[in-house]
């Protein structure tokens, strides 16, 4: 049992760290800079620590660029006040990303400003190869140490963990929670839920002053990832950018 729950604690929060501090707040945001080396780096601990449900750090910047220019209207890829519950727009926003990978969408010139692209290790992660490959490990991993068959019910979370975290922030955090910044959308913050998010969980504070490195904002509102880019930025593995933060207007891409 106990080494079942190290390896999904270890999967779950290998795939939040590597889903908010490079998708999200590099990729999206350009809260930092750092070289191409490093860069790639980050993109082999995203393949590794997403697996089956990793998504391109280029695709999922333009689709959250557009969340937050188009928040709660019809051209938001993920509002959940278009869907009727949080598997239909899980499955909406599969289908957009799907669609944006191929290239089917045609997309504002300013969501495509400053991305980071590697190619190569995106078609091989978003190979169906590649996802195959990850669920039969997960599947193996859980027949061979996996105490008994009831274990087997977090397989499914395994396999879709990246969209998992996503719908969390983007169905629950659009309808619940509490408000420190009246905006003209929906976002809350899920205090204290941000213990399993690594900071994703203040989604309110992070619409406020989305390229902030720090999405905590009053003294209980720690986020977990917050000092860890502190420590890279101090080991320069990154590089802070400095922005306007009593602003609510996203930075020019």
């Amino acid at each position: 049992m106990l080494v079942i729950l190290i390896f999904f604690l270890c999967h779950w929060y290998l795939a939040i760290f590597s889903q908010t501090f490079l998708q999200h707040r590099y990729a999206s945001h350009a809260a930092f800079s750092m070289s191409k080396f490093w860069e790639r780096f980050f993109y082999l601990l995203a393949y590794i620590g997403q697996g089956s449900s990793y998504v391109s750090p280029k695709v999922y910047a333009i689709m959250h660029r557009m969340h937050h220019a188009y928040t709660d209207t019809d051209k938001d890829p993920h509002s959940p006040l278009f869907d009727n519950n949080v598997f239909a727009m899980m499955w909406r926003t599969r289908i957009f990303t799907s669609e944006l990978f191929k290239g089917k969408i045609k997309i504002e010139d300013r969501f495509l400003k400053n991305l980071p692209d590697w190619p190569a290790m995106d078609r091989i992660a978003h190979n169906w190869m590649s996802r195959v490959g990850w669920i039969a490990f997960y599947v193996t991993f859980y027949i061979l140490f996996a105490p008994s068959a009831w274990w087997y019910l977090l397989i499914p979370i395994h396999i879709v963990m990246l969209p998992l975290h996503g719908a969390v922030i983007n169905w629950f955090a659009h309808k619940y929670g509490t408000i420190n910044f009246k905006l003209k959308n929906t976002s809350r913050n899920l205090y204290p839920m941000d213990i399993l998010l690594m900071g994703e969980a203040y989604h309110n504070n992070h619409h406020k002053t989305p390229s902030a490195t720090n999405f905590g904002k009053r003294w209980y509102e720690i986020d977990p990832t917050y000092p860890i880019l502190r420590f890279l930025n101090w080991v320069h593995v990154i590089r802070i950018n400095k922005i306007n933060k009593h602003s609510n207007v996203e930075l020019e891409f």
